[in-house]
């Protein structure tokens, strides 16, 4: 009985092929077909041996282990949806999830990682995204993942070794990054943050790159040194867990994913998401009206036209052009 089942092995191929097709068919990988290879690969049912799914009385824990043979099929199959599945709760909290599969493939497209760099990642889950990048690398260690709380790496370190691998996963906090394993080529976060964290970029190298969620959206930079780095925003929208830590935090009343928008807006305004990330991302440095102003007078932007400077102690937002008119500071 269990993960290692031969039926639900065989079933775990199937549904990880369907899983496949089903990136394939949004061209996911144009950009960069190797990864086809590690989602093709990498078993994610192995790194969600439970998981919890949303429905009218709660969530309803899926399990790998269960006596039930039609509960485990449903554990399996609902490991290889294109969806994010919880996998830990406290108190009716989300703690942990392992994101969005067609996601966590744009994002790893998006980092341009190449042969022989070295990543960091911040925010260890489940483990997968750590596995996906040992096996597109293939040097466990290559990769370092750091997670704040003991049980998350201590099961995404269970996990990896499952299926094979064995980065280094160290318990830390991921806005201090992980200095001892510096320099870094690449940096990807998979929690959301509400700036750019210095430390990154002290822990990169010149040249290079630091993927990151930031106010509903996904953020690439190019760092130049460890003071200075700039990149704009992808066209995907990303909710994230936020990461829990040592990094600022700004008050505000700007909208979450589907959340009520503020008082005194138009009811339109509150159904355009894009201007939802603008709300988000300027959240405390710009009025809500203003800000809606701004953008009917800007053409409605999407993310694309909006970027980020670091350059030495101060953290701006824009909009078209880091040197205006519409510039933000970041905490």
């Amino acid at each position: 009985m269990g993960v290692h089942d031969t039926g639900i092995e065989a079933l775990a191929a199937a549904a990880r092929a369907a899983l496949v097709r089903e990136i394939d068919a949004e061209r996911v990988w144009d950009g960069d077909p190797v990864w086809r290879e590690a989602f093709a690969t990498v078993p994610r049912h192995l790194f969600v041996p439970y998981y919890h799914v949303a429905g009218e009385r709660g969530y309803e824990r899926r399990w790998g282990e269960s006596p039930d043979p039609e509960a485990r099929e449903r554990w399996v199959r609902g490991a290889y949806a294109d969806v994010p599945l919880a996998t830990r709760l406290r108190d009716g909290e989300l703690l942990s999830s392992s994101s969005q599969p067609s996601l966590m493939a744009r994002m790893l497209v998006a980092l341009r990682v190449t042969d022989g760099d070295r990543v960091l990642e911040v925010g260890a889950g489940t483990g997968y995204n750590a596995a996906l990048l040992a096996h597109r690398l293939g040097a466990d260690d290559l990769v370092t993942t750091v997670d704040l709380e003991p049980e998350i790496t201590e099961s995404a370190r269970r996990h990896l070794a499952a299926a094979g691998h064995r980065p280094v996963v160290v318990t830390g906090d991921g806005a201090r990054g992980v200095p001892e394993w510096a320099p870094f080529d690449r940096i990807i976060a998979t929690c959301e943050l509400p700036t750019v964290p210095r430390a990154w970029l002290a822990q990169c190298r010149p040249g290079g790159r630091v993927l990151t969620p930031l106010a509903t959206g996904l953020l690439a930079l190019t760092v130049r040194d460890a003071e200075h780095a700039e990149g704009r925003f992808l066209s995907t929208p990303a909710f994230f867990v936020p990461l829990r830590g040592d990094v600022p935090s700004r008050g505000g009343d700007g909208p979450g994913p589907g959340g009520a928008g503020p008082a005194g807006l138009p009811g339109r305004a509150r159904e355009q998401e894009p201007f939802r990330f603008l709300l988000a991302l300027t959240r405390g440095a710009l009025d809500p009206r203003e800000a809606y102003a701004l953008w009917r007078r800007e053409g409605e932007p999407g993310r694309r036209r909006y970027g980020v400077t670091v350059d030495g102690g101060r953290v701006r937002a824009w909009l078209d052009d880091p040197a205006g008119p519409y510039v933000w500071p970041l905490p």
